[in-house]
């Protein structure tokens, strides 16, 4: 039930992401649709002893904030030409704009709607802000957890920010109070977290999902095992609040909707990130890292694998598939025209800190793609009309 006030418990931080597994006679993927692109993708720029990058998040103008595991948070201004229509590549404008650093890892970040504030969580345990037109160099502290902040978002009908962490909590904040405007118990830690409109879906450890009305006080409309055998990863909500897509560590995507309506919406899980041997009678299996929804309706997956695709649920399609880069894709954004698609390069982890061997060796890059239409719209089912 929600509360009001602080408390909550303190569990141990979750085991780092398992290494990828081998699975045998894997199942078919989603039908592939489209080529590989060979035009390379813009480089935002970064330090070159830049942190790993935890998330990216797009401003309703069209402004880029990052996170990284140095605690740095990030924002540059974006602006795209697109190519010719003789061809060519397309111009870009990304001006690095500001930067804040806290004192911890940062795991996430969300814009207000004007996008005049960053808000931001991570390994210090709080939820804080960045006034971004202000000028200053020091994120203000809203409120705080008993262990990190995985996720935080922030809900434009009531203008509270609301965050989730690994001490199970799932905190909802007016700024100028640092006592939560509600709270929940979870029964389990967040490992991720996606809002659109009034519907929040949480993915928690113990593979359950949990699901909130944020219209007017919050209150919870479900929890339910995922859908998936493993552990969840990332989750996201489509865009017209019908369900939810979620991602494990064992390369695999479920779609799920609220309601099922005979012979129109139906539940189904495919595999995305697995590199296949050359037989095709083994897969090397890798995170599902990011979900994120364009608005047309279709889909990124990115993955440990170094991999992005688009997806078209409705008609079960891959619409794209990216050539892989030199480590993983840990987050994926998509600006709210759509035309544009960043994603990050960096180690998620999944081999544990023996895998990690520096920035020196393991550069961080952002890219920006841009996105034509073309590229991300949703196609005709085989074998009959839409």
């Amino acid at each position: 039930p929600a509360s009001r006030g602080g408390g909550g418990r303190g569990p141990p931080p979750p085991p780092p992401p398992p290494r990828p597994i081998p699975i045998k006679k894997p199942l078919p993927n989603m039908s592939t649709f489209g080529q590989q692109s060979a035009t390379s993708d813009h480089v935002a720029p970064l330090p070159p002893d830049a942190g790993g990058v935890s998330s990216l998040n797009f401003s309703s103008q069209n402004h880029l904030c990052s996170s990284d595991w140095d605690g740095c948070v990030r924002y540059w201004d974006v602006a795209v030409a697109p190519p010719n229509m003789g061809g060519g590549q397309a111009q870009w404008r990304v001006q690095p704009k500001a930067e804040v650093k806290d004192e911890k890892p940062v795991l996430d970040t969300c814009f207000s709607p004007d996008g005049r504030y960053v808000f931001l969580g991570g390994c210090s345990k709080a939820v804080k802000m960045w006034d971004i037109a202000s000028g200053t160099s020091t994120p203000t502290k809203v409120g705080e957890h008993s262990a990190p902040v995985k996720a935080v978002h922030f809900v434009q009908s009531s203008n509270l920010v609301v965050s989730g962490g690994w001490d199970g909590m799932l905190k909802f904040w007016d700024c100028r109070s640092p006592t939560p405007a509600g709270q929940f118990q979870l029964p389990e830690r967040v490992y991720d977290m996606d809002l659109q409109g009034d519907v929040l879906v949480v993915a928690l450890a113990g593979k359950k999902i949990a699901a909130f009305s944020t219209n007017g006080q919050p209150k919870q409309q479900m929890i339910m095992d995922s859908p998936l055998k493993y552990q969840s990863r990332c989750v996201s909500v489509f865009p017209d609040c019908s369900g939810f897509a979620v991602g494990s560590i064992e390369g695999r995507t479920a779609i799920h909707f609220f309601t099922q309506k005979a012979g129109i919406a139906e539940n189904f899980a495919f595999r995305c990130h697995r590199q296949d041997n050359a037989t095709k009678t083994e897969s090397l299996v890798h995170a599902v890292n990011g979900i994120v929804f364009h608005p047309f309706g279709t889909f990124a997956t990115v993955g440990g694998d170094g991999v992005v695709n688009f997806w078209d649920k409705d008609s079960k399609q891959r619409l794209k598939v990216f050539p892989p880069v030199q480590d993983c894709v840990t987050c994926g954004a998509f600006n709210p025209q759509g035309n544009v698609f960043a994603y990050a390069m960096s180690y998620d982890w999944g081999k544990g800190a023996q895998g990690y061997k520096g920035p020196q060796q393991q550069p961080n890059r952002i890219y920006l793609h841009y996105t034509p239409e073309e590229e991300i719209k949703q196609r005709a089912k085989k074998g009959g009309k839409r």
